[in-house]
């Protein structure tokens, strides 16, 4: 429940326990309920008036894809996944083969890309 476990949720209870005593922690706890319940209709309504305004060549838009972290999975991490999870991949993962790297010899320092780290 909202990323809560049981300690933090009993906390939270007592907390509004005495905060509203038990008399009025049911009728609040029900005005809450009902401005949630408000604040969700209002959301899908922008969100389903913002859909039909916009016009057919944005019957697919989702504004949560107005998120940058969704929009950078949407558009660039999907891609890369698929590449990743396509069979045809040519990877070199632990069942291929490595190409032959030329051998260092004592005291010969790596090569070193200082733009890698």
């Amino acid at each position: 429940m909202f990323g809560l476990g049981w300690a933090e949720a009993l906390a939270l209870v007592v907390i509004a326990l005495l905060v509203f005593g038990p008399d009025k922690l049911p009728q609040a706890a029900q005005q809450a309920g009902r401005t949630l319940r408000q604040l969700r209709q209002m959301a899908n309504n922008a969100k389903s008036d913002l859909q039909a305004n916009m016009g057919p060549e944005f019957a697919n838009f989702d504004p949560a894809d107005l998120n940058p972290k969704n929009f950078v999975r949407k558009h660039l991490l999907d891609d890369l996944e698929k590449d990743w999870n396509d069979p045809g991949h040519t990877d070199h993962g632990p069942d291929s083969p490595t190409p032959e790297l030329p051998e260092l010899g004592v005291g010969e320092i790596p090569p070193y890309d200082n733009e890698a780290t």
